[in-house]
């Protein structure tokens, strides 16, 4: 052969070698993993509605020390601000005037007391006589009235004795409750007064219990009247009984504390509501506290229906889907499906109440897993990788996931 020849059939054996290699399968493409999400299973917990409201502490008694009698003070007993319990001693005056008026009464007791054994003596003497015919009438009756008088005087200045002794206690001013103690208004050496012009002393709130009033407004006060009636009970029943007639519970927090972890029980709803404000006062007493001081401003929690079950899940967790809401949960087949529900409260702690979709009989079960974290990977029925969620707090996502 030539080399034309043996040009052609090379060419010939390369075109083969193409054709043979353009006619052989593709290796197959590798199918992406399931996205990885986080899941958290729903909860069931029993919860009670509640409203809040604000509100302010008061003492349930509040006594102004005042003096009974007059006197200079001798001494003061207690450090302004002190806690005090009923009977402590808080002002002494200067007892020696009382008592000079007690030494005196009784020296005239005791000067009544000997005229009227000379008069009880004139008149048996009296009445002997007349028996002998020598004395008359008169003189009888005389020497009665004289015994009868003197008998009176001694009683009457016993009695100024007792009063007396009493103004003595008196100069000893005690506590009349226990309670924390105001600043001491009158001190040592001065002289003080009883009547209309008495000085005040000191004032002594109780802490212990102490009430925390907040108001009701009305548009709430007839939703819990509606909600007595569709329970078949009396709107006639104090408000502040529950449904077995046992007090209300309630709690409360300061500005400075973290959610509502003082307790007290509702006791108290005024008769009528105020038309210039549109609410009714109520007020709960809280016992076996320390540390509050009345007329700060507090925070109050009241439970308004019954416990019941309720379905908790996180509310990063809720999907909106214009004005529908809902969930995408995850099968025993980590395959993703979309539940449709509706919102109840949100928890303090981040989680948010699901209640049934429209038609629907149930929101979640309390073993089924919804998606926390990866919501935007994961696609309608499809499956995922499920993982346990982050140790994040629900409610810090919460606030980070907010606009």
């Amino acid at each position: 052969m030539n080399c034309k020849s043996n040009g052609l059939i090379a060419i010939l054996a390369l075109t083969c070698c193409t054709i043979h290699i353009g006619c052989s399968k593709p290796p197959p493409r590798a199918e992406a993993p399931p996205p990885r999400v986080s899941v958290q299973q729903a909860s069931a917990k029993e919860l009670v509605d509640h409203d809040d409201f604000n509100g302010w502490l008061d003492s349930s008694a509040t006594v102004e020390v005042r003096a009974r009698v007059r006197g200079h003070i001798q001494k003061v007993h207690f450090t302004d601000g002190q806690m005090v319990k009923k009977g402590d001693l808080l002002f002494e005056l200067d007892p020696r005037p009382f008592q000079q008026e007690i030494d005196r009464s009784i020296e005239q007791v005791q000067i009544f007391d000997s005229q009227l054994k000379y008069a009880l003596v004139e008149e048996k003497r009296m009445h002997q006589m007349q028996k002998e015919g020598v004395a008359s009438g008169i003189e009888i009756e005389s020497a009665e009235a004289k015994a009868r008088s003197l008998e009176a005087q001694v009683e009457a200045q016993k009695k100024e004795v007792e009063r007396n002794r009493l103004e003595l206690e008196y100069s000893r001013i005690p506590a009349e409750i226990s309670g924390r103690i105001g600043r001491a208004v009158m001190t040592a050496g001065n002289l003080v007064n009883a009547g209309g012009s008495d000085p005040l002393l000191t004032t002594i709130v109780s802490v212990d219990p102490i009430y925390v009033y907040f108001n009701v407004d009305e548009r709430s006060l007839q939703r819990y009247r509606k909600m007595r009636q569709a329970a078949g009970r009396s709107t006639d029943e104090p408000t502040t009984q529950g449904a077995k007639g046992d007090e209300i519970p309630i709690t409360f927090g300061l500005d400075s504390d973290e959610g509502y972890p003082h307790k007290a029980t509702l006791d108290f709803a005024d008769n009528r509501v105020d038309p210039t404000t549109g609410t009714i006062q109520v007020r709960g007493v809280a016992k076996g506290v320390a540390g509050f001081t009345p007329g700060l401003r507090v925070r109050v929690r009241v439970p308004v229906s019954e416990a019941r079950q309720a379905v908790l899940v996180p509310d990063v967790a809720i999907l909106s889907d214009q004005d529908k809401k809902y969930l995408l949960v995850v099968d025993e087949k980590n395959v993703v499906h979309r539940r449709d529900v509706q919102l109840g409260k949100l928890l303090d702690d981040g989680s948010r109440v699901v209640l049934p979709a429209p038609g629907a009989e149930q929101a979640l079960a309390p073993n089924e897993r919804c998606i926390v974290e990866g919501l935007q990977s994961a696609r309608l029925n499809y499956p995922v990788e499920p993982v346990g969620p982050t140790t994040q707090p629900a409610k810090v996502a919460a606030a980070s996931a907010s606009p």
